[in-house]
């Protein structure tokens, strides 16, 4: 690790579940951190049990105020302090709020990638998020909630993008209504994905939210929308392998 000028917290991102999906370097920050501060129960219990740190925090019922005093009183006394999101922290990480208050405070911060679950899901699904003759982009979004007035899930589903949608797990039939693309167009949900507990479920836009519902998924699910989750799906061969 860097010998930092100015007192350091590390940002890790914890992969998507399996413990053995975390970069190596955060993996040895986790293993060393002083200080671990980790995001519940998005983060496998086995990575936490793993630290040898004198403090570890739950941050699930803290606030911003209370993470950030706890990360710039320990970081100052010279201690390896980590902040341990789930997934990779550039995906709906909140990450950014943290570093302005810490950088305001003269922290520096230090952040190490993780796997975010929407490429364990793929790996799930044993696809291709953008698949040669199929698609070429892909659009990451969430529904409108308590947090975010107002989606654009309706007009982002027009270009016939793949879609992944974060943060909507106990709202996917309220979504499908807001898609412009066809009610066969295949869907997935994918639960847990890369824990022990993963669940899978295929279906199509008309049917996905009903077979999820069915199923009694309310949480940590991601919904990918798109002819790439069809298994069958004639894609053109990459030029790669010509």
């Amino acid at each position: 690790m860097k010998t930092a000028a100015k007192p350091l917290v590390y940002i890790v991102g914890a992969g998507p579940g399996d413990p053995d999906l975390i970069t190596v370097k955060g993996h040895k920050l986790v293993e060393s951190a002083d200080v671990l501060i980790y995001a519940g129960s998005l983060v496998n219990p086995s990575l936490i049990s793993s630290s040898k740190a004198e403090l570890k925090l739950d941050s699930w019922g803290m606030n911003l105020e209370n993470i950030i005093e706890i990360m710039e009183q320990h970081a100052k006394e010279g201690k390896t302090v980590v902040r341990l999101h789930s997934g990779d922290p550039s995906l709906f990480g909140a990450i950014v709020e943290q570093i302005s208050e810490l950088k305001a405070r003269g922290i520096d911060v230090e952040i190490i990638p993780g796997i975010s679950s929407l490429f364990a899901a793929a790996a799930v699904l044993q696809t291709e998020l953008v698949l040669n003759g199929i698609t070429d982009s892909l659009i990451i979004t969430r529904p409108a909630g308590n947090t975010l007035e107002k989606d654009h899930i309706h007009e982002l589903s027009a270009f016939g993008a793949t879609i992944a949608v974060f943060l909507g797990s106990d709202r996917f039939a309220e979504i499908t209504k807001k898609l412009t693309c066809s009610p066969e167009t295949p869907a997935a949900v994918i639960y847990h994905a890369s824990w022990n507990d993963q669940k899978v479920i295929r279906g199509t836009v008309a049917n996905i939210a009903k077979k999820v519902h069915d199923a009694g998924i309310k949480k940590t699910a991601i919904l990918i929308i798109g002819q790439v989750v069809e298994p069958n799906v004639k894609f053109r061969r990459s030029h790669l392998y010509s």
